[in-house]
């Protein structure tokens, strides 16, 4: 089985391929086409075909991580929507819960009145009422009413619409039926059904996650269809499969009904690709640190397991979004990340970023403020003649002249501006990592910090100091881990249905018999796919709260019935949960399942591992001996300092740093006083001084 995968970043657009019987891989990497970044995808696609000698029409999947919807949402540059729903609910997306985003600010944005998805005008209103606990109907489902809304949003130029009916949860036929009367009068428009996206209580969340997936559905779609048609007139005659947020991957048409299931696309790449390197060194508690050009993205693999966002924190844009997703934080950190003086006079580094045109001044594009990329280049950590493996030259001088400018502005000289740019942006990066750590009962010393994108082994051994984290491994492919993570996971999704079942009342054949009915629901979809029922399996999950929180913990149900076994579990597991999250737990509450969930996992080839590397020597990998600048103490001391060609290395020999470690996608630090070693199975770890 032959694969591609695409990631297509805010600077580069990154490619590899691996053939899953030879177990050869090669990668490749292109400038994102900003304007079109399927034309970037296209391009690169093509020259590693030429580069390496592959035939176009024997690959079989391309898997590919995109930023559309993401784009789209962040930018407010979507698709003109209209809503249909309940008489008297038109503002739900409107008054929201009442949550000031900051809670003490008299002046504040709050999204969904600022920049509305769905302007009032186009909110409209039938006749419709169902109750719960069973969804009885209480005010029939008025059609022509809803013909009659379909015809003034056709004809007032609307493209989208959100069908949202209150505890449509419960009973979607009739959100379904007033989908069908709208597609039968605007039958160009993109339709979306509340019930069909998030089938869960909570109206605001679910109306919100509604109208994102019609605000950027449109552009999705268009997307993922001229992508397939453009692969196909390329030569290529694979499935083209786009990752989803919540791990798996999803069928090109799965997307482009449902794509507010890809918002972090290529950040949960990044997630899975990073486990899958951990994995090979033996390492199965994790923090994935994916630095780029533009940004950051942190990520937790705790004993294997991915964790997941909790309703309360998962948002997009500050939208709150309910749909399952990989728990990623992202800061605007990266190699493109500007460094300033603000109006406060403080020293700043981020989040706006020169990102791929004009990039940093050592891009030779035109930029003249400072970056980290710079600051790198002047403590002499990037070897101008030898970035990404030689096919790109760093422009000394330029980065020397932005970092002049700044070290004035600040009354320092400058090296010390250049080390204060680097110190400032790992901080940046270590509270981001505390974030997901330390605030959630997590210990960051029990983990290894796996680092890649361009700019993650470049940071990475400062930021693992920062924390205490003992060792940074840094993937083979470092540069182009999110692409290899495409190549790492299964056609994946996930159904819901809420339950509202209490401890003391419980219904076990209630629960076994919503759990057995999405099973069914996702093996049809698995066989509308082509996928045999032979290689799906799932997990059951339940979201688990004491009666009366507003907010739910995640908990993994035991495979096979559920039983007053299965029940005990479930009790045991959220009560440790609720112990580690939030300090304490209360044995002998009640307690109640609120929503439970299925994940059906459809197996794909994919990558298991690579071949494995050569042994060098370091004579061998040994490029130059050169001065680079590191804080050795409270000073700043000129070193000279080892630049390897990684490919050369001898294997599992320690070398004592400090060191730079060149290859195509990524430049790999090692600080006075730390060590590493190449691995057999291709990752380079490096042990933290003091800490290992």
């Amino acid at each position: 089985m032959r694969l591609i995968g695409v990631d297509v970043g805010g600077t580069f657009t990154d490619i590899v391929f691996h053939d899953t019987e030879g177990g050869l891989t090669y990668i490749h990497k292109v400038p994102t086409t900003l304007d079109n970044p399927a034309r970037g995808v296209l391009d690169g696609i093509a020259a590693l075909c030429d580069r390496f000698g592959i035939d176009r029409a024997s690959i079989d999947h391309v898997y590919h991580g995109t930023t559309t919807a993401t784009n789209a949402i962040l930018e407010h540059d979507g698709a003109e929507c209209g809503m249909i729903t309940n008489e008297g609910y038109r503002d739900i997306i409107h008054i929201g819960r009442h949550q000031r985003p900051q809670h003490f600010s008299i002046q504040q944005e709050i999204p969904w009145q600022d920049r509305p998805l769905i302007k009032r005008r186009y909110r409209k209103t039938v006749p419709h009422r169902i109750v719960p606990p069973s969804g009885e109907v209480l005010v029939p489902l008025d059609e022509d009413a809803v013909r009659g809304a379909a015809r003034e949003l056709r004809d007032a130029g609307v493209t989208s619409i959100a069908v949202c009916f209150l505890f449509a949860f419960l009973d979607p036929t009739h959100e379904e039926r007033a989908k069908a009367l709208v597609l039968e009068e605007h039958p160009e428009a993109f339709v979306t059904t509340s019930s069909s996206v998030s089938p869960q209580f909570r109206e605001f969340e679910r109306f919100t996650t509604s109208a994102i997936n019609a605000f950027v559905g449109p552009k999705v779609r268009d997307y993922v269809s001229s992508l397939e048609g453009e692969l196909a007139t390329a030569g290529l005659k694979a499935d083209l499969h786009i990752m989803a947020s919540n791990g798996g991957v999803a069928t090109a048409a799965m997307v482009s009904e449902r794509p507010v299931v890809t918002f972090l696309s290529g950040p949960a790449a990044g997630v899975l690709g990073g486990a899958w390197t951990g994995g090979l060194s033996g390492r199965t508690s994790l923090i994935t640190f994916d630095v780029g050009g533009t940004s950051a993205d942190i990520g937790i693999v705790s004993e294997g397991r991915f964790a997941e966002a909790t309703p309360r924190d998962t948002w997009i844009a500050g939208f709150p979004l309910m749909v399952p997703m990989i728990d990623i934080h992202t800061i605007g950190a990266g190699g493109g990340s500007i460094a300033h003086r603000d109006k406060g006079g403080a020293f700043k580094v981020g989040p706006r970023s020169a990102g791929a045109r004009p990039g940093p001044a050592a891009y030779g594009h035109g930029c003249t403020e400072p970056t980290v990329t710079d600051a790198n280049v002047v403590l002499g950590r990037l070897d101008p003649e030898n970035f990404l493996g030689g096919e790109m030259g760093l422009d000394v001088k330029a980065s020397q002249a932005a970092m002049d400018g700044l070290a004035a502005q600040l009354g320092m000289d400058r090296l010390a501006a250049a080390e204060g740019v680097i110190t400032i942006i790992n901080a940046n990066m270590a509270n981001a990592i505390r974030s997901r750590t330390v605030q959630k009962g997590l210990d960051p010393r029990d983990f290894a910090l796996v680092a890649f994108g361009g700019g993650g082994p470049l940071q990475a051994a400062d930021v693992a100091a920062m924390l205490s984290i003992p060792e940074v491994i840094v993937p083979s492919h470092p540069g182009i881990t999110s692409a290899m993570g495409l190549l790492t996971t299964d056609l994946q999704y996930d159904a819901i249905r809420t339950a509202f079942v209490f401890s003391n009342a419980m219904d076990h054949a209630q629960i076994e018999e919503r759990f057995a009915d999405m099973e069914t629901t996702l093996l049809a979809q698995y066989a509308a796919d082509g996928v045999d029922g032979a290689r799906v399996t799932f997990k059951r999950t339940a979201d688990v709260r004491y009666v009366g929180q507003g907010y739910e913990l995640r908990i993994k149900v035991p495979n096979g019935a559920f039983d007053a076994d299965a029940e005990a579990a479930v009790w045991a597991e959220f009560e440790a949960r609720h112990e580690a999250e939030y300090g304490r737990s209360f044995p002998g509450s009640p307690i109640e399942i609120v929503n439970v969930r299925v994940t059906g996992i459809g197996e794909t080839q994919k990558i298991r591992r690579q071949t494995s590397p050569t042994s060098g020597s370091l004579e061998a990998a040994m490029v130059a001996t050169r001065p680079s600048v590191f804080r050795v103490g409270a000073d700043l001391k000129t070193l000279d300092t080892a630049f390897y060609r990684r490919d050369a290395l001898p294997l599992d020999q320690e070398v004592q740093g400090p060191a730079v470690i060149l290859q195509q996608d990524s430049t790999t630090i090692v600080r006075p006083g730390d060590r590493f070693v190449a691995d057999s199975a291709g990752n380079i770890i490096i042990k933290i001084g003091g800490l290992s």
